[in-house]
């Protein structure tokens, strides 16, 4: 007996017909996301879709938050995040391999639309093989053609039915390349907004500031090279500012315990008598409880923005990147803090070859916030018109609706999303 089979009886004029509907499946979205974080804001936007139709089936390519919230992973696409041609090669064959298992549940009709998330190298495999089979593709956390590669758009607007913006200068951007698209706001605010933090240290590192001590940051990045790079010289500019201001105590905000545990070994042969104290997995509270920060580049900038917190930026980086930067990028900032604003808020430098300008630029940086009131101030002020533009929570569930908008999955009476009516009819005399 099929038990998706409703049969019901019409009597219309003189004859009798049985009419047997077909309960449509569960609708089913491919999901292909490659990075950490991308798994992290997927994972909330699965729970937001599925807030409004439960029955709304996931499968895919992401990682462990994902999973947690009910999506069926075909393969943890996270550990295979890679940055650089270098690092890409030795897992070409494994991407490749990946693509062809999305495409064969492509073949089967097994899902109804596909999103991607991040990760534009390979997930432009995926769009053009889903669009063989003519299923819709949407765009979340889109490549930043912006910034560079701005030729890629022609590829964009052959595979991807619609981006969600999260940012109002990258809507800008698509809307002026012609690229169909929706501003639905950056999912890290409410990444921030729902993070609970740890009362008890903060309780800890609010007594400092009752003891006159002065809370700087330090975040040195999520990647080892990133680390590597950039902490020597955040550790001699922490020397230099003590020098100047004996009551300064740093947080160091490690990604990993192998970087926290790096950095201690620097602190160690270095500058073992400087106040330092090292946090993992913390950056939230370190950030809560410092004045500023200095930090290399990267997203954690918006959660300095989301909690009001000004800082100094720094990125180092090798003579030949940096040539090939200066031909290939085409915004005039590395911090998204300020290409948000269209401004500069957090001060911030690129450090090549000699590493002493970079030392200066910190010192210098973080000297002026905690010792220049008024310019510190003017920061915070600057920070607070940002966030209440663009730096509120609420692009996840903006961009759910969007998504089931785009696709064509309305609600129905039952709160469920359909895509048609997919029924059949029998007609008995």
């Amino acid at each position: 007996m099929d038990t998706s089979n409703d049969h019901r009886a019409d009597k219309s004029g003189s004859g009798f017909r049985l009419v047997e509907t077909t309960s449509p499946r569960p609708k089913t979205l491919f999901l292909s996301v490659g990075e950490p974080s991308g798994d992290q804001h997927t994972g909330r936007l699965i729970r937001e879709l599925r807030r409004h139709d439960p029955s709304l089936r996931f499968r895919g390519f992401g990682g462990p938050e994902m999973r947690e919230h009910g999506c069926h992973i075909d393969h943890d696409m996270t550990e295979m995040a890679v940055v650089g041609l270098v690092e890409v090669l030795p897992k070409l064959r494994e991407f490749f391999r990946l693509a062809d298992v999305a495409e064969e549940l492509f073949r089967s009709g097994a899902v109804d639309g596909v999103l991607l998330v991040d990760f534009p190298g390979f997930n432009w495999h995926i769009a053009k093989r889903a669009k063989r089979y003519g299923l819709p593709v949407h765009y979340y956390l889109p490549p930043q053609l912006w910034a560079w590669g701005g030729w890629r758009v022609r590829k964009l607007r052959r595979s991807v039915d619609h981006v969600m913006s999260v940012l109002r200068m990258e809507q800008r951007w698509f809307d002026d390349h012609r690229v169909p698209n929706t501003y639905v706001g950056h999912p890290f605010f409410d990444a921030v907004a729902e993070k609970p933090l740890d009362d008890r240290l903060l309780e800890r590192l609010g007594d400092s500031a009752t003891r006159g001590e002065r809370l700087v940051a330090v975040l040195p990045g999520s990647r080892d090279h990133e680390v590597h790079k950039n902490f020597p010289l955040m550790l001699e500019s922490m020397r230099r500012i003590v020098a100047k201001n004996p009551k300064v105590r740093f947080l160091v905000g490690a990604h990993r315990d192998a970087h926290a545990l790096w950095c201690r070994d620097r602190l160690i042969q270095t500058a073992r008598e400087l106040p330092v104290q090292f946090f993992v997995g913390r950056t939230s509270e370190v950030i809560e409880a410092c004045e500023c920060a200095m930090m290399v580049s990267g997203s954690v900038s918006l959660e300095l923005l989301a909690r009001g917190k000004p800082a100094a930026v720094i990125y180092r980086v090798g003579r030949i990147l940096h040539s090939y930067a200066r031909l290939m990028v085409r915004v005039k900032s590395i911090t998204l803090v300020n290409l948000m604003a269209g401004k500069t808020i957090f001060p911030e430098m690129v450090s090549v070859g000699r590493p002493e300008p970079g030392i200066d630029f910190l010192t210098q940086s973080i000297t002026a916030m905690l010792d220049d009131r008024y310019y510190y101030e003017s920061l915070i002020d600057q920070l607070q018109e940002l966030r209440a533009n663009q730096g509120s929570p609420g692009g996840i569930a903006k961009a759910a609706e969007v998504l089931l908008e785009k696709m064509g999955w309305s609600s129905g009476e039952n709160g469920r999303f359909e895509i048609g009516k997919r029924q059949s009819t029998r007609t008995a005399a």
